[in-house]
């Protein structure tokens, strides 16, 4: 009679309870797995075959057939070798399991000599398990901390085969982990701080701005005048990760591979910057096996991408979505899968190839042509979904001269970010969201009302210079963070005024 045991597949973050069969039968010696299993899968007949024998157990000398079901649903890599051996050693007879292991969810890659190595994305999958109606899980020991994550789950770390075996014997028990309290890190010290930058003090402000609401924000001005120093010390404004967006980040990551080791949770807000040649699959992910992209290892952090026109215009019309829907939608003919990507983006940008279109004191030695084909890599729709966009100028030789108090004031803006954030979270709670930049039309109707002089001032500008419906609702979102900056309840007109600063198209 066939043997059963339990695993788990990730599809994307969402977790597919699946049943590992195995069956002996006469006929010559063959070890078959069935179920649409890749070449990671696959290839655990070596590893699970070597593995039992090197731990000193009998493999059958018979027709050994492993099914995992559903069969419709893909089955991708070696985190299934360790319900495979299980449920072979079962149908052998060499164990028994009890009715809570029979409902216990099995998952490792197996050595060669019977050594479990640690899977990625263990958090997904133990996120995922108490609505699987499955509390008892056995993982590699590595993986153990990762999975303690999660409230109300019985782990039982294991280092290898043959201890599991002892243990599923009641020989020699594994001992449950017991969950220990994560305390949260020290704040580490900014590699930038802002104060160290001279002069750009209207830039500065508008990071404030963007770091208090997650704004997105785009600056363009001359090669050398900050730009991306600018953009590298927004890091040092975040606050860390709450709870519950720690745990959001850390599931990416470990789904990923890309969890460090020994920190089974990430506080720190992520920072990715990846480079202009960077193809479309590996900015929002996708491939035949879908994987999360850099827009969603950005999850609840800042998407960097510097000298925004030399990315290919088709990978930047990819980020249109994901920027309106904090969501990224990858369709696949079996299956479609969403991956989160609430991200901050911040761009830089040259106003021309030569860079010197708006320098005051070098000359631009591009053609129009050339400005006008450079320009256009960013299309309108894109620019339309950037909350801010400012420009930024060469630095006069007095700026370059003068001190800055670096510390201090770096203390004091943060501390102005995070009671700003405060207020947002506190107003936003009920609705599921964190920041102002999340807010939908709805949300800004209730909570960013202007008085008469701000909406005759908005009224004004919309007609002046055009502006979308999407541009208007930005321009209200900003302005919302501004009068949370200032510790204001109402919108006033200064801070309209200010908000309308930020909305100009530098580079159309």
């Amino acid at each position: 009679m066939p043997a059963k045991v339990y695993s788990i597949a990730n599809i994307g973050l969402n977790s597919h309870l699946l049943e590992v069969e195995a069956d002996i039968s006469a006929g010559l010696p063959a070890f078959l797995i069935v179920g649409l299993p890749d070449a990671a899968v696959s290839e655990a007949k070596e590893r699970v075959r070597s593995s039992i024998k090197n731990c000193g157990l009998p493999f059958p000398r018979t027709k050994v057939t492993v099914n995992l079901a559903p069969a419709d649903l893909k089955k991708i890599g070696p985190s299934f070798d360790l319900p495979i051996a299980v449920a072979i050693l079962a149908v052998k007879k060499l164990i028994t399991l009890t009715p809570a292991n029979q409902k216990a969810i099995f998952i490792g890659e197996l050595s060669l000599d019977g050594l479990l190595r640690p899977i990625n994305g263990v958090l997904a999958i133990a996120s995922n398990l108490k609505s699987l109606g499955i509390k008892r899980i056995y993982l590699p020991e590595a993986n153990a901390l990762e999975a303690a994550l999660i409230k109300g789950l019985e782990i039982f770390p294991c280092k290898n085969l043959d201890q599991l075996v002892n243990h599923l014997r009641s020989e020699t028990l594994i001992k449950k982990l017991i969950k220990k309290s994560f305390t949260r890190d020290k704040a580490t010290k900014p590699k930038i701080y802002l104060n160290q930058i001279k002069g750009q003090s209207q830039v500065k402000r508008a990071l404030i701005i963007a770091a208090s609401g997650y704004h997105n924000m785009l600056m363009s001005g001359p090669p050398g005048s900050g730009k991306t120093l600018l953009a590298k010390a927004l890091a040092g404004l975040l606050p860390p990760l709450t709870l519950n967006e720690s745990l959001e980040v850390t599931k990416i990551y470990s789904l990923a591979g890309l969890l460090p080791d020994a920190q089974p949770l990430i506080q720190a807000r992520p920072f990715r910057s990846p480079h202009h040649t960077s193809s479309n699959i590996a900015l929002v992910g996708g491939g035949a096996f879908p994987k999360p992209g850099e827009i969603t290892l950005a999850h609840r952090g800042i998407l960097f991408l510097d000298e925004l026109p030399e990315f290919p215009r088709s990978v930047l019309e990819s980020l249109r979505q994901p920027l309106e829907d904090g969501l990224i939608t990858i369709s696949r003919t079996s299956s479609t899968i969403q991956f989160p990507a609430r991200f901050t983006l911040i761009a830089t940008a040259n106003p021309c190839p030569c860079g010197f279109l708006s320098d005051p004191e070098k000359n631009c030695s591009c053609t129009t042509l050339q400005i006008r084909h450079y320009q256009k890599k960013l299309s309108g729709p894109l620019l339309d979904r950037i909350d801010l966009q400012v420009e930024v100028p060469r630095l006069k030789t007095e700026e370059l001269l003068a001190n800055n108090n670096v510390v201090g004031n770096q203390e004091k803006i943060i501390k102005q970010i995070t009671n700003a954030q405060k207020i947002q979270i506190k107003r936003l709670k009920n609705f599921g969201l964190f920041y102002n930049s999340e807010m939908d039309h709805q949300l800004i109707e209730k909570f960013c009302v202007l008085d008469s002089a701000g909406e005759q001032l908005l009224k004004q500008a919309v007609n002046k210079f055009g502006l979308s419906a999407r541009g208007y609702h930005k321009i209200l979102k900003i302005a919302r963070t501004i009068a949370d900056l200032e510790n204001s309840t109402n919108i006033q007109l200064a801070h309209v005024a200010e908000a309308l600063q930020y909305r100009q198209n530098i580079l159309q």
